[in-house]
């Protein structure tokens, strides 16, 4: 039996490829249950700083699998969308920044995939969308992280015609941060993880938990939060080397377990 999620390591940056082409990327709970298990995996070592989330080259992910919807009965779609739940709850919380690599369809589930990540980056021939009305399902689950990801219209424009975008129009709605052509896709998503790999994982850690806590604070309640966050931050091993680096004119060197050599 294929491997549904490989791995490639490559110094601080880690790069997870969805590969089940034959079923299109659907995520079956097999391959859910796979990519959770790996991403776990990879929180707990803290060798890498980054993770990079990749399909193959026409399909990111064409979202959940309609007909294992089809052939299980109530409560085994209940622990289908929990395995979902689960996956990207592990997303959300792993200490590492998520990066989609996003390359042909990302649609229903694809798209929530992308839209759960920490950051997103789109080849022009990319296409994204909320397709499940069109087959009586509505993505209800998907339109969570993207009515949090875009616009209210815009979620509930794509949510109720489920129609297709560009990765132009993804981009000028906030769902992916860049768009390149399709040969630089690589080498444009190696940039951005790499700047941010050069950083400590430790505060990068600090630093998403603090994001997305303080999101749905008000506005004195998140800086309260945050205060008490900077201020336990400001004595971490890491700021302080960073901090002495920084007076010291030399380049900091993070003791985080990332290898960057």
């Amino acid at each position: 039996m294929k491997d549904l999620i490989l791995y490639d390591c490559r110094g601080p940056v880690g790069w997870l490829t969805l590969n089940d082409p034959d079923r299109h990327n659907t995520l079956t709970v097999d391959l859910m249950e796979a990519l959770e298990t790996k991403l776990r995996a990879i929180a707990s070592a803290r060798d890498v700083a980054v993770v990079v989330l990749q399909g193959i080259p026409k399909v990111f992910s064409s979202g959940h699998n309609l007909r294992e919807i089809q052939e299980r009965d109530l409560q085994d779609v209940y622990a289908l969308f929990e395995q979902s739940y689960r996956l990207k709850r592990t997303i959300r919380e792993m200490p590492q920044v998520i990066i989609a690599k996003v390359q042909g369809i990302a649609v229903a589930a694809g798209l929530e995939l992308v839209a759960v990540a920490d950051l997103a980056v789109a080849a022009e021939s990319a296409r994204f969308g909320t397709t499940g009305i069109r087959w009586g399902l509505f993505c209800s689950t998907p339109g969570v992280f993207l009515s949090r990801n875009v616009p209210r219209k815009k979620a509930a424009e794509l949510l109720f015609t489920g129609r297709l975008v560009s990765a132009k129009e993804a981009e000028a709605m906030g769902l992916v941060n860049r768009v390149v052509p399709d040969d630089e896709l690589d080498s444009a998503t190696e940039a951005l993880a790499l700047k941010i790999a050069a950083h400590s994982l430790n505060v990068i850690e600090i630093g998403k938990r603090l994001f997305y806590q303080q999101l749905p604070l008000d506005d004195w309640s998140a800086l309260a939060y945050a205060t008490e966050v900077i201020v336990r931050n400001s004595k971490h091993p890491d700021a302080l080397h960073g901090i002495q680096a920084f007076i010291e004119k030399q380049v900091p060197r993070w003791q985080d377990g990332v290898a960057r050599e």
